[in-house]
């Protein structure tokens, strides 16, 4: 866990609120030109929720999430992804319609209980879209062609796209039962987890991150191989939509993603600048998550993308996202009680025109409020003092070019705008 500064750390750049800011924002507005509309779901939700979708021999269900019980006996647990409970929501409000695609974003917290480790962190923020109702094809082209965006947008120009095809439950146990008899001499070679894994959830042995268990499953049966005529199709059709988008991708038959709601199309966006947490971001299709929270049989896709690992990916890169400007325009210095007294007037009324101000509430002497102005990069500097309330103007000093001009303070309070004089062409 880490806090986000107002200020940019020395240490961890990325860390800055402002670069947050800009990557949401960037995010934000690519999802309105594909014409997604956000959603906002709680931090915790009913545990069933999580162990009836994602399923309950995964990782994250058995040994990640931070589960407790509330006051009154029911087991909650704080959001561990963020498809399930926007399903969850859509149902619960009857906006899953029959005949029609709804499709969502959102910007959520995710919490994890790993490993700590740069780019994995027990609470993390997350970015995503769902589309629910269509299973064409293009629209996971769409979906995939939207992150690829999102990266190019920010400057993540290295990141590599990562697919194959889960299969669906017609076409899933032919693949299980040659994955059972590849895997069974082998068990001795792999990990604990993966042991366990052979047992509850063979599948998820796919997904593991242990050397050990990538070496005895290198040639392990693929999916691709036995995959059903329907799915089979879904993934040519695919493949041939990103090939017309000019979508590069690498086939990974051992990509299954850590949840067991997938179904045919699973993907993954990896980044070289991360080492080992190397994924920034992952979706895949779930026609079958809708009627397990309870719905009627309803296709979905989406994705998540991790906000940390991009910051991180773009401080890598020495990548600058284009963040707001959080410099004051004006800074107004007053000396004396009456001047202070009067800034508080100008600086409300500088601020109700629109215009980003900034004042001292330390007393302090001309000199200091002109260096925290200089601090600030403001680009004016209003100077009231004794002399200047006398006859009731203020001195305007451009800290650009150093130049000074009188200005009357009912005019700045009025209009700034045609107060203050135009700024030369930068």
């Amino acid at each position: 866990m880490h806090d986000v500064l107002p200020l940019q750390p020395d240490r961890d750049p990325w860390l800055h609120a402002a670069r947050w800011r800009a990557l949401e924002a960037a995010f934000r507005d690519i999802c309105r030109i594909y014409g997604y509309r956000e959603i906002r779901t709680p931090v915790m939700e009913s545990t069933e929720l999580f162990t009836r979708s994602i399923g309950d021999g995964t990782d994250i269900v058995a040994k990640e999430m931070f589960t407790f019980t509330d006051r009154g006996g029911r087991s909650m647990t704080l959001r561990p992804e963020g498809t399930a409970p926007v399903v969850r929501a859509l149902l619960e409000h009857g906006l899953i319609a029959e005949a029609s695609t709804l499709k969502v974003y959102y910007i959520a917290t995710i919490y994890r209980y790993e490993h700590g480790q740069r780019g994995r962190y027990r609470e993390h923020q997350q970015t995503g879209v769902e589309v629910i109702g269509a299973q064409d094809s293009a629209v996971d082209a769409e979906v995939i062609s939207l992150a690829i965006e999102f990266f190019r947008r920010v400057g993540i120009l290295d990141a590599e796209l990562k697919l194959n095809s889960v299969g669906c439950p017609a076409c899933r146990p032919e693949h299980l039962k040659a994955l059972l008899a590849f895997a069974e001499p082998r068990l001795d070679a792999m990990s604990p987890d993966n042991q366990r894994r052979f047992r509850e959830n063979p599948l998820r042995m796919l997904d593991s991150k242990d050397p050990r268990d990538h070496a005895a499953l290198a040639d392990a049966p693929k999916l691709l191989d036995h995959l059903c005529t329907e799915c089979s199709l879904h993934f040519e059709r695919l493949r041939s939509h990103l090939s017309a988008l000019g979508i590069r991708y690498t086939l990974d038959p051992l990509l299954v993603r850590g949840f067991d709601y997938y179904t045919k199309t699973a993907f993954e966006s990896i980044s070289p600048q991360l080492g080992a947490q190397n994924v920034i971001g992952g979706g895949g299709r779930y026609d079958g998550l809708v009627e397990s929270c309870g719905g009627k049989p309803t296709p979905g896709i989406g994705f998540g993308i991790g906000t940390e690992r991009c910051l991180i990916v773009l401080d890598q890169l020495n990548r600058a996202l284009e963040v707001d400007d959080e410099t004051p325009s004006v800074f107004v210095a007053a000396v004396g009680p009456e001047a202070s007294a009067r800034a508080v007037r100008l600086v409300h009324a500088l601020r109700r025109q629109g215009i980003a101000t900034e004042t001292d509430y330390l007393g302090r002497s001309l000199k200091a409020q002109m260096r925290a102005a200089s601090r600030l990069n403001a680009r004016w500097v209003a100077i009231m003092g004794d002399d200047e309330m006398a006859r009731g103007v203020a001195t305007l000093k451009d800290m650009q070019s150093g130049e000074q001009c009188e200005v009357a303070i009912d005019q700045l309070e009025k209009s700034a705008a045609s107060a203050l004089p135009p700024q030369p062409p930068s």
